[in-house]
């Protein structure tokens, strides 16, 4: 059994490539929390991680004696441990849609898309990227009347969606130049201006788009 040694500091055991660990980096970019980053390569985790985290996953959280390695658990507690600035809602039934859009999204669009990624069956691939593209554009429409997703501010929901997006191109999904997706296009653009998006990057990520 490896010996965990008790840090001192914040730590966030992060895959470089992983949408679920840029999630989590994006909220800390947002906060402005400084943390210790360690890089986690999947074929090669550390007995550390694995006594930390009986899963081996990443993105996992270590604040002093709390380990924690469910992604969105992660971002509610970095919310709540730094509260500013807010990126939950602050009455409950607007923080219960923002949970719900939360979960919508890791079943319809994430699942998917790691399945994408993963290679296993070229033409169930090919069949899941049109049905992401056509639900993508399909909810491109509510961007006309709100700047981020279903809300005036920016949300743990859009931390979710951002690093989605940027890997369009790594899952072969392209836009089309058309009326409908220009929302879409523009929400994106919104997401990946913010500093905080452009901090939360690495080098594996920046070379994701051309």
């Amino acid at each position: 059994m490896a010996i965990v040694p008790r840090r001192s500091t914040m730590t966030l055991f992060s895959d470089a490539s992983c949408q679920f660990s840029h999630r989590v980096r994006m909220v800390l970019a947002e906060k402005g929390v400084g943390v210790e980053i360690e890089e986690v390569i999947p074929d090669a985790v550390s007995e550390e991680l694995t006594a930390l985290n009986p899963y081996g996953t990443t993105p996992t959280l270590v604040d002093r004696d709390l380990t924690l390695h469910n992604t969105l658990v992660i971002m509610e507690y970095l919310d709540e441990r730094f509260p500013h600035p807010p990126l939950l809602p602050v009455y409950p039934v607007a923080r219960a849609h923002s949970r719900q859009y939360m979960h919508r999204i890791e079943q319809d669009w994430c699942a998917p898309t790691e399945q994408i990624l993963r290679g296993d069956d070229p033409r169930q691939a090919d069949r899941l990227r049109k049905e992401f593209r056509d639900s993508l554009l399909g909810m491109a429409v509510i961007f006309d009347d709100k700047p981020f997703f279903m809300s005036d501010e920016f949300t743990l929901v859009d931390c979710c969606m951002a690093p989605l997006l940027w890997r369009l191109e790594l899952l072969g999904v392209k836009l089309p130049n058309t009326r409908q997706s220009k929302p879409l296009v523009a929400y994106m653009q919104r997401l990946f201006d913010r500093p905080a998006f452009r901090a939360s990057l690495t080098d594996t990520e920046r070379s994701m788009r051309i």
